[in-house]
């Protein structure tokens, strides 16, 4: 079974040879227009190079960036580290350590630690060059990474000194809330949600100072069985009917990522057909979004759905949590298909939610 973000980068056309060239209408490389790409990431969270934040159309190349390059430990002028205790869930704490050495001496105008929340995303972009009567002459199409933060919230303790010298340390333990209504970090491939603190020196005539952590913001079990979270009709249910077929899984929903369920399929009326299968599909509506992304999948004889049959199936260990936040979605359903010749297939489907 292939990881999420290894599935979505499958499902594009790849990054193989990708350099941020334009590609134009009979023109090749170079025969575009203006020039290479790159995209945009506000700061925390913009420690990745900015020519990997482009890819050809098609593609998804945030897929190929993991949460971890997203954000820098420091900055030049200061040496250190926040360490996390995980787990952080939402409605929860979160708590760790500071620890911060000046690499030269400096006099903040105020010094804050904060929890930054960001969505980045994959855009799908193009631009077209005309001539004197209209005519495109050159196009180009590509995908651009971009990102803005939906939340900045500033910590009144611990209390950061504004003065350092050079080889001056400090450090602090730290308790404060995680975010109270989400949403979770995830990774869905074309779209990030990352949370991080961050401890900033605010440096006249010159730029700011500061050293970071992604925090990991996970569900919260309460939270997702209290109603906030939308999901589809029967995800967090053990069994769900369609028509006269049933499907049905074990544990409970919802399930870990990285764990295993047991997905019991009872489909008196599937008919024959050349061949059956069983999977489990992804759904991930953003700018750039992802269907029927495929993430696991295994034949199963048609006769064995009519008679009933039960299929452990894996959910990849980097599957995003299910959500719908921040204008992104990300939803799971189990599907049983029957592959009949010369005729459309037949399928029974139930939502599954995932954390």
């Amino acid at each position: 079974m292939s990881g999420f973000r290894e599935a979505v980068l499958a499902s594009g056309t790849g990054l193989g040879g990708w350099s941020g060239l334009n590609f134009g209408i009979g023109g090749g490389i170079g025969g575009g227009i203006g020039g290479s790409h790159s995209g945009s990431l506000p700061a925390p969270f913009d420690a990745p190079d900015k020519r990997r934040l482009v890819g050809p159309q098609g593609s998804h190349p945030l897929a190929a960036i993991a949460l971890e390059e997203l954000v820098a430990r420091s900055s030049d002028g200061l040496e250190g580290e926040i360490t996390i205790q995980e787990p952080v869930r939402i409605g929860e704490a979160l708590s760790g350590h500071l620890v911060v050495t000046a690499r030269r001496d400096f006099n903040a105008r105020s010094a804050t630690m904060r929890l930054v929340g960001a969505l980045i995303s994959e855009q799908q972009r193009s631009r077209e060059e005309r001539d004197s009567q209209g005519k495109v002459i050159r196009s180009e199409h590509w995908v651009e990474i971009s990102g803005s933060l939906f939340e900045q919230l500033p910590f009144s303790e611990p209390a950061l000194p504004t003065t350092l010298a050079a080889g001056q340390k400090f450090e602090a333990d730290f308790t404060l809330p995680a975010p109270r209504l989400g949403p979770v970090t995830a990774h869905m491939g074309s779209a990030i949600l990352a949370w991080a603190l961050d401890a900033k020196w605010d440096i006249q005539m010159r730029g700011d100072e500061h050293v970071a952590a992604l925090v990991k913001v996970a569900q919260n079990i309460d939270y997702l069985r209290s109603g906030a979270v939308t999901l589809e009709q029967g995800a967090l249910f053990d069994a769900w009917q369609v028509g006269d077929a049933s499907i049905a899984v074990k544990p409970l929903p919802p399930i870990v990522a990285g764990s295993e369920i047991e997905v019991t399929v009872n489909w008196p009326s599937a008919g024959s057909g050349r061949g059956g299968r069983l999977e489990l599909q992804a759904d991930v509506k953003a700018p750039n979004g992802i269907s029927n992304l495929v993430l696991f999948s295994v034949p199963v004889d048609p006769a064995a759905f009519r008679g009933g049959t039960t299929i452990r199936v894996p959910i990849p260990v980097d599957a995003p949590a299910t959500l719908n936040d921040k204008g992104v979605v990300v939803g799971y359903r189990i599907r049983a298909l029957v592959d009949r010749q010369f005729r459309s297939d037949l399928a029974v489907e139930r939502a599954l939610a995932v954390m």
